[in-house]
C-alpha cells in the first residue's frame, strides 16, 4: 500500500470516529435508546415472553397427551413371569414397551377458563411493559430538560461574568487616570471572582445533569455524549383547554396502568371460575397400546420318545404303560413375542369430588378475596392517576402564572439595570447600587428560566396523560 493511500484511509478512519463521537442526541433518540437497552424494560419484556409461553401452554393442555415408555430388566431369584404366568428361578431378561394417551372430556371448564386467564395475564404483562416504558420516557424527558435548563443557566452566568469583566477593565482605566479610587476596582474584582465561581458551579451542574441523563440511558460514560438543544418556543404553549377532570376521564381509556389493573381484575374472576370447576365431576378418555418380551417364554422345537412308563391299572390289576416324551425347547424369538404379547386398552374414567379436605371450598374463598383485592388495586390505580393529573394541572397553572410574572419582572429589571448602568458609567451611581441592580436582574432571569422549563415540563406531562407522544419541539 502506498503512503498516499495509507494517509487517505487514516483520514477517513479519523473522520468516521469523529462523526460517531459527535452524534447529537435528540430526546426521541434518548427515549428510543432506553427502550432498547434499559435493564428494567428488558426484564419486563422477558416477563411478557413468559406470559406468552404460559398462554400457549394453556391452549396445548386442551389436546390429548401422548406418552411412551420402554424398559429392559434382568430379574434374579424366584418370581412370576408376567407373560408366561409361571415361576422363574433363574436370571430372566424382560422388555416392556408402552404407549398411552388420555384426553379430558369435562373438568368443570377448568382448562378453558385457564386458557382465558393466561390470555388476560399475557395482555396485562404487555400493558405493564408499556407502563415501564412510559415512566422511563417521562424520567428521561425530565433529565433532558434539566440539561437544557443548565445550558441556559450557564449562559446567564457567563453573560453576567462578561459584563462584570467589562466593568473591571473600564474601572482599571479610570483608576489609572485617577478618576476612581482603587477601592472601586478591588470591589469589582471581588465581584468578578464571585461570579466566576458561580459560572464554574453552573458548569458543574451542567456536567452533573449530563451524567444523570447518561446513567439513565446506561451509557458507559459521557464522553462524546451531547444532546440537541432545540429552541423552545414558549409562545406556542398554553394551558390545555380541557380541565383536569376531562383529562382524567380521557386518560382512563389510554393509560396502560389502568388497563393492566382492569385486566388483572378479570383474571381474578377467572381464578374463581377455575376454583369452582374443581367441584364438578371429571370425565376423561384413556387408551394404551403395549407389548413385551420375556426370557422365560419358551416354545417346543422337537419331541423325542423317551420310554414307556406306567400310567394306570386295569380292573384285573394289569399295569398299563404309556409313552413318555422329552421336549426340546428354545426361548421364543423376540419378534414373535412382540406380536403375541400385544395388548390394547381403552376406557372412560369418571371422578367425583366427594371430599378433599375442603380444598375446593378454600380455593373458592381465596379467589373471592383476590377479586376484592384486585378491585381495590384498580380503584387505587385510578385514584393515584386522578391525583397525579390534578397535581400536574395545578402545577401547570402555577408555573404558567409564575412564568407570566417572571416575564414582567425581567422586563422591569432590565429597564432598571439599563438606567443604573448609564448612571454608573456617568459616575452618578456608586458600585454597591450598580451591583445590586445587576444581581436583581440576574436573579430575575434565573427565575424566568426556571419557570419556563417548569411550565414546559408540566404541559408535556398533561399532554402525556392525554396520549400525546413526549416531544419538546
Amino acid at each position: 500500500m502506498s503512503y498516499r493511500k495509507f494517509r487517505i484511509l487514516l483520514i477517513l478512519f479519523v473522520v468516521a470516529l469523529s462523526t460517531k463521537a459527535q452524534k447529537i442526541w435528540t430526546l426521541e433518540d434518548c427515549i428510543k435508546y432506553a427502550y432498547e437497552n434499559n435493564i428494567q424494560i428488558k426484564q419486563q419484556g422477558l416477563n411478557s415472553e413468559v406470559k406468552q409461553l404460559d398462554y400457549i401452554q394453556s391452549k396445548t393442555a386442551l389436546l390429548p397427551n401422548l406418552n411412551a415408555s420402554g424398559s429392559h430388566t434382568y430379574n434374579f431369584g424366584r418370581t412370576i413371569d408376567m407373560y408366561t404366568n409361571e415361576f422363574a428361578t433363574s436370571k430372566v431378561q424382560s422388555n416392556n414397551f408402552y404407549i398411552s394417551s388420555s384426553l379430558t372430556l369435562f373438568d368443570g371448564f377448568q382448562l378453558l377458563n385457564s386458557v382465558k386467564q393466561k390470555k388476560l395475564e399475557k395482555e396485562a404483562a404487555a400493558y405493564d411493559l408499556e407502563k415501564i416504558k412510559n415512566d422511563m420516557a417521562l424520567t428521561i424527558a425530565t433529565a433532558y430538560l434539566q440539561v437544557l435548563f443548565n445550558y441556559e443557566f450557564l449562559e446567564i452566568k457567563q453573560n453576567q461574568l462578561a459584563i462584570t469583566k467589562q466593568q473591571v477593565e473600564r474601572t482599571k482605566i479610570l483608576v489609572e487616570a485617577g478618576s476612581l479610587s482603587k477601592s472601586n476596582l478591588f470591589s469589582l474584582e471581588a465581584q468578578y471572582a464571585s461570579e466566576e465561581l458561580q459560572s464554574v458551579n453552573a458548569k458543574n451542574l451542567l456536567d452533573l445533569s449530563y451524567l444523570t441523563l447518561a446513567q439513565l440511558l446506561d451509557l458507559p460514560s459521557t464522553t462524546g455524549f451531547e444532546i440537541e438543544r432545540p429552541k423552545l418556543d414558549i409562545s406556542n404553549l398554553s394551558l390545555p383547554v380541557q380541565n383536569a377532570e376531562y383529562i382524567y376521564n380521557a386518560s382512563l381509556q389510554l393509560q396502560p396502568e389502568i388497563k393492566s389493573a382492569e385486566i388483572k381484575l378479570k383474571s381474578a374472576y377467572k381464578s374463581l371460575s377455575i376454583a369452582r370447576g374443581t367441584m364438578y365431576p371429571n370425565l376423561s378418555l384413556r387408551g394404551s397400546y403395549g407389548t413385551g418380551y420375556s426370557g422365560a417364554s419358551k416354545e417346543v422345537t422337537d419331541v423325542i420318545l423317551a420310554d414307556y412308563i406306567p400310567i394306570g391299572v386295569t380292573q384285573s390289576q394289569e399295569i398299563v404303560y404309556g409313552p413318555s416324551f422329552n421336549y426340546i425347547t428354545q426361548i421364543k424369538p423376540f419378534k414373535d413375542q412382540l406380536n403375541d404379547n400385544l395388548n390394547q386398552s381403552i376406557g372412560v374414567t369418571l371422578s367425583l369430588p366427594l371430599f378433599n379436605g375442603l380444598q375446593s371450598r378454600t380455593a373458592i374463598n381465596k379467589s373471592k378475596i383476590m377479586i376484592k383485592n384486585a378491585d381495590y388495586s384498580l380503584q387505587t390505580t385510578k385514584n393515584q392517576l386522578n391525583k397525579s393529573i390534578q397535581q400536574a394541572y395545578a402545577d401547570a397553572l402555577s408555573s404558567y402564572n409564575r412564568y407570566q410574572a417572571a416575564q414582567k419582572s425581567v422586563q422591569a429589571f432590565e429597564e432598571s439595570f439599563k438606567y443604573m448602568e448609564q448612571r454608573y458609567n456617568l459616575e452618578m451611581l456608586n458600585l454597591i447600587d450598580y451591583n445590586d441592580a445587576k444581581n436583581k436582574l440576574s436573579n430575575a432571569r434565573s427565575e424566568l428560566l426556571q419557570s419556563k422549563y417548569e411550565f414546559v415540563f408540566r404541559i408535556k406531562v398533561l399532554d402525556f396523560y392525554q396520549g400525546k407522544p413526549i416531544s419538546i419541539k
